[in-house]
């Protein structure tokens, strides 16, 4: 139920959200719009606009698209979703993710670095990188870990989710059709702690049912 806009409009958009204090701009899924959202912010920017620009993105990236946004996006929230190339087929139906994201995600960090913090804790700039544990270790967490904190380093800030849930096809799926089991996110959390990635995040939903746990 989206509406048509042009870049003027969109342009008047970005001014908006930064009339209303926001914190920066964040821009979903935004890869298919890469020109639009450049013309816009030729406007914008001649207008006044100086908010952070973020690129939240499944991590599935064209290099040559990144280059083009290099020195315009400030922060870069990607997904790392797989390390190996079958799953990432099978269940999201992308052809060499794995291939394409590592790619991705080392030119993201050449730009922008890790992730940077003002001093009320508010992001400005840098890589903040997702991964979504999965049941049965599909999204093979640890060999993520691994090469995030060898190939980009053990500061680079590392969100790890554990809200999982089955939609869709996923509910027919033997593999695919149940939540997270507190054993399998703690599974990820100790990976998280074994390769000195304690720059990012955790969550608490799995924690919480858990009560002898003392992360």
């Amino acid at each position: 139920m989206g509406h048509r806009v042009g870049p003027e409009r969109l342009a008047d958009m970005m001014l908006y959200l930064q009339k209303k204090r926001c914190h920066n701009l964040d821009l979903v899924t935004p890869t298919h719009f890469v020109p639009q959202i450049l013309a816009a912010l030729v406007v914008a920017c001649g207008k006044g606009l100086q908010l952070p620009l973020v690129y939240n993105c499944a991590g599935y990236e064209n290099l040559e698209t990144l280059k083009l946004l290099d020195g315009v996006v400030d922060m870069y929230l990607p997904d790392a979703k797989y390390s190996d190339n079958k799953h990432a087929l099978r269940t999201s139906k992308m052809p060499r993710y794995v291939d394409h994201n590592q790619i991705a995600l080392r030119e993201m960090h050449r730009q922008v670095g890790p992730l940077q913090l003002d001093e009320e804790g508010i992001a400005r700039r840098g890589l903040l990188i997702r991964h979504l544990v999965m049941p049965e270790d599909i999204s093979g967490t640890r060999e993520v870990l691994r090469w995030i904190a060898e190939e980009l380093g053990p500061d680079t800030p590392v969100s790890l989710m554990d809200q999982y849930f089955p939609a869709w096809k996923a509910v027919n799926d033997p593999v695919l059709n149940r939540r997270l089991t507190w054993d399998e996110y703690k599974t990820a959390l100790d990976a998280l702690e074994e390769f000195k990635l304690d720059a990012g995040y955790v969550q608490e939903d799995l924690m919480e049912l858990d009560t002898t746990s003392s992360v």
